[in-house]
């Protein structure tokens, strides 16, 4: 009887100790998840700003740009030469620009090691021109899409997608602006000199391991790669001197998974005029502005001579419970871009009381309604598959599109090639970041919005645009679908397999 109870003992001890080394283990993990560089940040690197990229306009009009998506090494930090990707040059890209009613030509050329793609996010365009995993351009070939421009000025970005392989693209690199400007939003007194009083602001989020970058996933996370720290157009603890009283941030969530609610570090307000597809119709004061991957938003901040201010992402509570919280990032801070005033600062107009017109549906001419319901493993319970058509539109009617995320796991959602307008969520009017033009929405884990849109480009019943969760983790798993635009009474065809461009 001793020696059982000496074993009884024994094994009692064996198990307590292994739960407790697992609750220590939890508790690491759980104070590790969480991640801040408030008041740790040095802004000692003046930011940069990507150049505009110079393009030439042929005889009939067409403004061509030339981009090479090529290998580089760019020292993010002194002494400490990091591997990377870029279009023209180490590390992202330039910024196009273009105005409505122009004809473009892009020369897609790659330069890597392995093919790739690019896709022009919020672009209204052709499915063949779009960029998606259907337009892969093979190392040493060129692609050269062209389209006309025919939608409201906006600030939308091109990045890759190569399908199962996006996240690691973007993350090295392959990313940048692409601004549209019209004649109305051209004569509204708003900051527009590109780089002085209106800014890009790339946001993206990395980690290093020595001179290289980690793309590792933490343990526990489902949500795809979390940095512990941002940088701003591939700048680290950027600071940007600015000389006018109103200041205009292009703002970009380029990360692939992080979700940022930005603020500034006094709490003061500041005016967001324009979403994803284009300008509001009058600004919005607000003080926080939650964006997820993919997702912009122009803003508009006013300065004081002298003062200095940081753009900060807060922690925000929109996540589905507490392990989504901790674990997806939702507890993070980060101090993101300081701007400093000079002590003498040029007079700005105020802001116009009108801005531009919403060119997005309002669901009162929706025709028909679809359901997706978005989960990890799939979109309404199937992975994408390149050979599959999932949905057909019928060209120049509106539908409305319910999105629901089916479980606590944090998700977004985005529809190639249009602009839709968000009706709902849960059942109640949106707020105000979400009362624009958008192409990107986030979905919270149990949450359901309702989303109106228009089809109204050229039918290929053939060619595919793609919709898809853009925390392109989930992306690469196959958390998307495909959709054909066909003429009135016709079918959907079939799509060609995937094969990429080869030409010079």
């Amino acid at each position: 009887m001793s020696r059982l109870k000496r074993v009884l003992i024994l094994l009692t001890t064996m198990v307590v100790a292994i739960c407790l080394a697992l609750g220590g283990g939890f508790l690491w993990l759980y104070s590790d998840a969480k991640v801040s560089t408030v008041g740790s940040t040095d802004f000692n690197n003046e930011l940069k700003v990507p150049p505009l990229a110079k393009s030439v306009v042929k005889r009939d009009g067409t403004r061509v740009f030339d981009l090479t998506m090529r290998a580089g090494k760019k020292e993010f930090r002194a002494g400490q030469k990091t591997s990377t990707w870029g279009f023209n040059g180490d590390y992202l890209g330039p910024t196009l620009r273009a105005a409505r009613g122009e004809k473009v030509q892009a020369k897609i050329k790659n330069s890597l090691g392995e093919e790739s793609t690019v896709h022009w996010h919020g672009m209204h365009l052709p499915a063949e021109m779009d960029g998606g995993p259907h337009q892969m351009v093979a190392p040493g070939a060129t692609w050269t899409p062209h389209w006309t421009v025919n939608q409201p000025a906006a600030t939308l970005w091109y990045h890759p997608h190569p399908h199962g392989k996006t996240e690691k693209h973007v993350q090295r690199g392959l990313a940048g602006m692409f601004l549209l400007d019209d004649e109305k939003s051209g004569r509204l007194a708003l900051p527009k000199k590109y780089g002085v009083d209106d800014l890009p602001v790339i946001v993206q989020d990395v980690k290093f391991d020595g001179a290289e970058f980690d793309h590792g996933h933490k343990l526990m996370s489902d949500t795809g790669f979390l940095g512990n720290r941002t940088m701003v157009n591939g700048t680290l603890d950027p600071y940007k001197e600015v000389g006018d009283e109103l200041v205009r941030l292009r703002l970009l969530n380029a990360s692939t998974a992080r979700i940022y609610d930005f603020g500034f570090s006094d709490a003061r307000d500041f005016a967001l005029i324009g979403t994803d597809g284009g300008l509001l119709e009058k600004a919005t004061r607000m003080d926080r502005i939650r964006m997820s991957p993919g997702e912009r938003a122009e803003i508009v901040v006013r300065m004081k001579p002298g003062e200095r201010t940081t753009l900060r992402s807060f922690p925000n509570d929109s996540y589905a419970d507490s392990w989504s919280t901790r674990f997806a990032g939702g507890d993070d801070s980060f101090d993101v871009l300081q701007l400093r005033a000079k002590k003498t600062l040029r007079d700005s107009p105020e802001l116009p009381a009108a801005l531009g017109e919403l060119e997005v549906p309002d669901g009162s001419d929706s025709v028909r309604g679809r359901f997706f319901g978005l989960l990890t493993s799939g979109i309404n319970g199937k992975k994408m598959e390149m050979g599959r058509i999932d949905e057909t539109v019928t060209r120049g009617t509106a539908e409305t599109w319910t999105v629901r995320n089916e479980h606590s796991t944090p998700h977004n959602f985005h529809i190639h090639d249009v602009q839709f307008r968000v009706l709902e969520v849960d059942g109640k009017e949106p707020p105000a970041e979400l009362r624009g033009a958008k192409d990107t929405v986030f979905v919270p884990g149990n949450t359901t919005v309702k989303l109106a849109m228009r089809f109204d480009g050229p039918a290929d019943p053939d060619t595919p645009y793609m919709y898809h969760c853009h925390l392109l983790f989930h992306e690469d798993l196959g958390m998307m679908g495909q959709f054909v635009v066909v003429e009135k009474g016709r079918k959907a065809g079939k799509v060609h397999a995937p094969h990429a461009h080869t030409g010079p």
